[in-house]
This record gives C-alpha cells, structure tokens and sequence, in this order.
C-alpha cells in the first residue's frame, strides 16, 4: 500500500510539473508574439518616420533651390540697373563735357 501511495503522489507531482511547464510555455510563447508584434509595429513607425525626413528633406531642398535661383534673378536684375545707370552717368558726363568744350571755343 505504501508503494501505491508514494507512486500516486509521484504521479501527481510529476502532472503538476508538466502543467506548470505546459503553462510557462504558453506565457513564453505569448510573451515572444507580443514582442515581435512590437517589434513589427516600431519598425513600420521608424519607416514612417524615415520616409517624413526624406520628404522634408526634399522639400527643404526644392525650396533652397527656388531661394538660390530668386536671388540669381535679384542679382541679374541689379547688375542691369547698375549697367543703365553707369552708360546713363557716362553719357550725361560725354554731353557734359562736350557743353564745357563748346562753351571753351565760342
């Protein structure tokens, strides 16, 4: 009888380990679909986010080049006013001096 009880208490330990084991299997797996899930979920927000930088790269990019190409055109457009201005003063000087050398001859 003896032999009986200690087997059936053996049994009944080793039933207890293995739903124990059976349990902390359950909760490691559950526990690694959740992380991976996490996982997955940061990856497509990191992706996300690379892909908003990249458009707000490009956007800066475009809006320095329209900047660089309005300043090109400011430059030119100043460059020819200072042009005209400079053949105006030339030949405002020319008939200046061409006065004071027919004032000199009469």
């Amino acid at each position: 009888m003896k032999k009986v009880i200690i087997g059936m208490m053996a049994l009944a330990i080793s039933t207890s380990v293995l739903v124990s084991c059976k349990e902390a299997t359950d909760k490691a797996k559950e526990a690694s679909e959740e992380a991976s899930e996490g996982l997955e979920q940061a990856g497509k927000d990191l992706k996300e986010a690379t892909d908003d930088a990249v458009d707000a790269m490009k956007e800066a990019g475009e809006e320095a080049k329209e900047m660089g190409e309005q300043a090109l055109d400011s430059l030119k457009k100043a460059g020819e006013e200072t042009m005209d201005a400079a053949k105006k003063a030339g030949e405002e000087m020319k008939e200046t001096a061409k006065k004071a050398i027919d004032s000199i001859k009469i």
